[in-house]
């Protein structure tokens, strides 16, 4: 079986085909999957669709990019945590790649969103995008890590080098996989995909979406993270079961679910 750690089911391309979405998640034997939350009007959506679904959860966060919404304080996001199906954090992180100028106010939700994560207890979700430095140094400057007092959490929909994983697997932090690994042009990832142990891989499809090779050029779905974990399969020449079986683990260690 396998898990979509990261995608985005309450977006109106996903959530008004919700019947079919579903059945293909069962069809690929994807037994469960994280919609993440972006901003908090929209939040009550990812909650609802959580509290409808057993084999949804959510997150709660509001998404560096989004410039012109509603900033989160520490206080807001552990109120709005404080629910069973809420298992993390986020996403949160910086992305310099499409914002320009005085970017501080990223950095401050960032730390505000490590803030609420070592009060709740629940893991982060990170996004980070031409801004690997800054991130990893607020990172261990807020101590988002399992040994600074943090909780960690995952680096999603990672496209970094080598030294960025490294970084934050020494901070305790997993690393996630999504279409891109599939790509022919993303030799780098693929590289950094071998070296990363199993062990500290999740899988996810960060839909609509990346959708992966086969799929590619479609809009993307939680049933088709099953081919990024055949893909890593092949990269690291392992079974298919054992990437299977190994991430699913690896999410509801991270998540602190019972399976």
């Amino acid at each position: 079986m396998y898990i979509d750690s990261h995608c985005h089911i309450n977006f109106p391309e996903l959530a008004s085909r919700m019947p079919e979405i579903l059945a293909k998640m069962a069809e690929n034997r994807v037994t469960h999957a994280l919609c993440v939350s972006v901003d908090l009007p929209d939040f009550p959506q990812v909650l609802a669709l959580a509290e409808q679904y057993p084999h949804i959860y959510a997150s709660v966060g509001v998404h560096p990019d989004y410039e012109d919404t509603p900033e989160p304080t520490v206080e807001q996001l552990v109120e709005l945590a404080d629910n069973p199906k809420i298992i993390a954090i986020g996403e949160t992180g910086l992305d310099y790649y499409r914002l320009e100028g005085d970017l501080e106010w990223q950095r401050e939700r960032f730390r505000t969103h490590i803030r609420a994560s070592r009060i709740t207890r629940k893991p982060l979700i990170i996004h980070t995008r031409a801004a690997s430095e800054d991130t990893i140094r607020i990172m261990r400057e807020e101590g988002a890590g399992t040994g600074d007092g943090g909780v960690g959490g995952v680096m999603h929909c990672f496209t970094e080098s080598l030294e960025v994983a490294l970084a934050a697997l020494e901070m305790g932090f997993y690393v996630s996989f999504s279409g891109i690994v599939t790509f022919k042009s993303a030799k780098d990832l693929q590289a950094v995909a071998r070296a990363v142990p199993l062990e500290r891989i999740l899988i996810e499809t960060d839909s609509p979406y990346l959708a992966p090779v086969p799929h590619r050029g479609k809009m993307n779905e939680p049933g088709f993270v099953c081919h990024v974990a055949e893909y890593l399969a092949t990269l690291k020449d392992v079974p298919l079961s054992q990437v299977a079986e190994q991430t699913t683990e690896n999410f509801f260690n991270l998540f602190k679910l019972v399976r």
